[in-house]
């Protein structure tokens, strides 16, 4: 039996976090995850300063790529408006292996199966034991499946789907573009360069919506990849791309039980605008590394809920 302090499920933004943090507070922690890192992973790769700061990251010192941009063309409902910003991309294959490899601690590829509590203790697959237990590990989290399911039931109606694909790509226009509501989607698509000539472009929203008027993400995606060959944004290239699900941020639910905790995506914590997970997998993985050092209770009331603010005044009803 392996034994640890804490184990976190899921080596991600938000659990390789909750780790480092654990981990500089004198906690002992490994991280399990089913993939080897690096590993390929379906995001778009947008990160705020705010992430910057939380994660005391330098980024003359970063060693991969990373690209600032200081506008966003925003596109509603066909009118376009830029707003000035400070905000970057990062590739997820690079940015992941560095937080993980940061958080200095044991990490084991291993698929978690099934968890118990025994004793005061948890117990994954008769083979790790630990006294805390973090599920970090996405919307699929086997630590949310098995303590936080029945207590905190997600909201269907914020389950998003997205479709999107990052590729090696000489891009002429270097902004960033996004577009909300096109034909009528109840989500939005993006065109996001990346440093080392790489391109992140991808299409969101809301999977009951689009079901209930008889309509597939899919459908959606070929429409975008269409208005990018048109834009002269994307041409000449053959579209592989990968899907996904996740949930928008959650409301009133149980997010400690015991000493077992979720975090990121395994919370349902992205933003109700723009869908940014990243950034609230960075703020939940620091409160429960704290909750845990401290004994203090755990609360995600103070995770960023909007990446824009207007949206809140513009499009109430996007809640």
């Amino acid at each position: 039996m392996i034994e640890s302090e804490a184990i976190v499920v899921g080596g991600g933004p938000a659990g390789s976090t909750c780790a480092w943090k654990l981990n500089l507070n004198g906690i002992c922690t490994i991280v399990l995850d089913k993939k080897r890192f690096p590993r390929l992973k379906v995001c778009a790769g947008w990160i705020t300063p705010k992430v910057v700061r939380d994660l005391r990251l330098n980024i003359e010192e970063y060693p991969y790529s990373f690209l600032t941009f200081d506008r966003l063309n925003f596109h509603i409902f066909g009118k376009r408006f830029s707003v000035r910003t400070r905000q970057h991309s990062i590739r997820r294959y690079e940015f992941d292996q560095w937080l993980l490899k940061r958080a200095n601690v044991p990490v084991k590829e291993h698929a978690v199966k099934d968890i118990r509590k025994e004793a005061g203790y948890y117990i994954i697959d008769d083979t790790f034991r630990c006294k805390y237990l973090v599920g970090a590990g996405g919307a699929n989290c086997p630590v949310y499946r098995t303590f936080f399911r029945k207590a905190a039931p997600r909201n269907k109606k914020r389950l998003i789907t997205a479709i999107e694909e990052e590729f090696r790509y000489d891009y002429q226009d270097a902004n960033c573009y996004l577009w909300f509501f096109d034909r009528k989607l109840l989500g939005y698509s993006w065109y996001l360069p990346k440093g080392n000539g790489y391109l992140n472009v991808g299409i969101g929203g809301r999977f009951f919506a689009i079901k209930n008027r008889g309509e597939t993400i899919r459908g959606h995606w070929n429409y975008f990849i269409k208005k990018l060959d048109a834009l002269s944004l994307v041409k000449n290239h053959s579209f592989s791309p990968r899907g996904y699900n996740y949930y928008l941020r959650q409301t009133a639910k149980t997010d400690q039980k015991d000493n077992s905790f979720i975090i990121g995506d395994a919370a349902g914590l992205a933003t109700l605008d723009m869908g940014e997970g990243i950034g609230p997998a960075v703020e939940s993985g620091i409160l429960c590394a704290n909750a845990i050092t401290s004994g203090r209770l755990y609360s995600l009331k103070s995770v960023t809920r909007y990446s824009y603010s207007f949206f809140n005044i513009i499009f109430p009803w996007w809640k």
